[in-house]
């Protein structure tokens, strides 16, 4: 089924209505120019403005989609005024997914020129709650009613930081117990195998989701299903469909830019995004957010409406 506008509207406001939020990870794509977003609306001489481009399409988003990842979240603590931004493009029923800054979530920098002279050094803010709690949900205040999930990400471990994943259970017991309540809290690992009975306890004695995650190493979300207690909240389910198991990002940027068409589809993760947007329909008490990336297929638009219909 390929994507387009009305059917596909129409599709995901009535899943939303019943608890279940469809949408993709971030939305400023050219390459959706023509699909999803009328060139027209963005012209200023005869050329599409690439600032009125960036700073307007998500209103025009919000007019198909009830949901979106904000991925730009990850990289720096939002402001009051960038996230009070957002939700005025956005009608009341929207719900954002924010993935929470790596400031909180990383123990080492990574070797990225962006860390400055913090890269390859420890950080002191690892799981700090006192942090997010002051730099992330305190600005998250005045939108909350627009606020879908809050994701903690975290990149894959190595054994120098963890020996054993029971020891990052312990520490993610801790910061867990010490965030404030009442917020839309889920969990995304890197590391395989530690997806352990432990690990779903803990987040069942929180109330936190597992974010089922379509990523390079990372075992298939269908997989991730059926490992038991995979679901440990009654309140809310995660999932993100960002890569195929075994791609690099690298490799699938230059696969499937500049994200105009499917490129390469994947059944598995069809099929998990199907029976995840029928398990949340059968299961309307509980909020289910489902985000889809470009580089899963090369084109989240239509790979999206391909679980739709898988999913009737």
């Amino acid at each position: 089924m390929a994507f387009l506008r009305e059917p596909t509207g129409a599709g995901l406001a009535t899943l939303a209505c019943q608890g279940v939020f469809v949408g993709t990870s971030s939305w400023k794509y050219a390459g959706w120019r023509g699909r999803l977003y009328d060139e027209s609306r963005y012209l200023w001489r005869g050329k599409v403005a690439e600032s009125r481009f960036e700073k307007g399409c998500l209103a025009e988003y919000a007019e198909v989609f009830k949901t979106v990842c904000v991925d730009a979240a990850y990289y720096t603590f939002p402001s009051e005024k960038y996230l009070e931004g957002l939700a005025a493009q956005v009608p009341a029923d929207f719900r954002f997914g924010f993935k929470v800054t790596d400031e909180v979530t990383v123990k080492h920098f990574p070797n990225l020129p962006r860390f400055g002279v913090r890269a390859g050094r420890p950080n002191s803010n690892f799981l700090n709650a006192e942090l997010f709690a002051n730099a992330f949900l305190r600005p998250c205040e005045r939108i909350r009613t627009h606020v879908g999930v809050l994701i903690f990400e975290f990149s894959r471990f190595h054994s120098a930081e963890y020996a054993h994943g029971a020891d990052f259970v312990a520490d993610l017991e801790r910061f867990l117990g010490a965030l404030p309540r009442g917020w839309p809290y889920a969990v995304e690992l890197r590391n395989r195998h530690w997806l352990t009975p432990e690990y779903f306890d803990c987040l069942r004695r929180h109330d936190v989701a597992h974010t089922f995650n379509s990523w390079n190493a990372m075992p298939t979300v269908t997989d991730q299903m059926a490992l038991p207690d995979s679901i440990p909240s009654d309140e809310l389910l995660a999932a993100r469909f960002l890569l195929r198991p075994g791609r690099s990002y690298e490799e699938a940027v230059r696969t499937f830019q500049p994200y105009r068409e499917v490129k390469e589809t994947y059944p598995e993760a069809r099929s998990a995004g199907a029976a995840l947007i029928r398990n949340g329909r059968n299961h309307p008490r509980r909020k289910t957010y489902i985000f889809v990336n470009n580089r899963l297929e090369g084109n989240a638009l239509d790979t999206i409406a391909a679980m739709l219909d898988e999913a009737v």
